[in-house]
């Protein structure tokens, strides 16, 4: 367990750690880890374990950047029904974990029932929509575990959406997995109506739409 020190101390030590090596930390400890290494992007599992993401390659930024965009764009023109958030922000889910999607969108109804200390640093509300894009580091099933995690825990739409496979998992609640190959558009269905993902960036040209189901 790290423990907090009662004053922040001066001095910066460079630990490094194996990967067999888990730190685990409370919600309180989190925060302030998190505000001292606003240059990581931190997240804390249900059970209290640590999770310290490097910043990303030029081709994720890059295409983060895109999906980003598109959704700023249409938030624009619908703002007045939810709030967006892009891949900085934390959540603490219903189950305790702290998790930092690459984009999320909440309702403005379950956003403005939620009270002010529950708007706090790391909103205690899970967002009805996330996006997760998958980087170099990133192992496939870390993410499909990580997008189940936000379906139990209040999510009603979720994207994995994997640039190595040009592959698609798109994820809702009480239905089975859908898995897209190589598609050129998404749509946010009746979550966020009227919202197309053009992946054309993200995949970096011309793709062809398939789809089939995740055994």
């Amino acid at each position: 367990m790290i423990q907090t020190p009662a004053k922040p101390e001066t001095e910066t030590l460079l630990l490094e750690l194996p990967r067999t090596l888990h730190l685990y930390v409370t919600q309180e400890q989190f925060a302030v880890l998190a505000a001292s290494n606003r240059e990581l992007q931190l997240e804390r599992t249900a059970r209290g374990e640590l999770i310290v993401n490097p910043p990303t390659g030029w081709q994720t930024g890059k295409r983060n950047f895109s999906i980003i965009g598109q959704l700023h764009r249409w938030y624009e023109e619908n703002g007045a029904i939810g709030e967006a958030f892009e891949c900085s922000t934390g959540f603490t889910l219903p189950n305790g974990a702290i998790r930092s999607p690459d984009a999320g969108w909440i309702s403005q109804e379950r956003w403005d029932a939620l009270s002010e200390e529950q708007q706090g640093k790391f909103a205690n509300i899970c967002p009805d929509f996330v996006v997760e894009l998958r980087s170099a580091s990133d192992t496939l099933k870390s993410l499909q575990e990580k997008m189940q995690e936000y379906i139990d825990n209040g999510a009603r739409l979720g994207w994995l959406i994997d640039p190595q496979n040009r592959t698609v998992e798109i994820y809702r609640v009480g239905l089975e997995v859908e898995r897209l190959s190589n598609p050129t558009e998404l749509s946010g269905e009746e979550v966020l109506p009227g919202f197309v993902l053009n992946l054309r960036r993200v995949w970096g040209h011309e793709s062809i739409t398939g789809v089939t189901k995740k055994s």
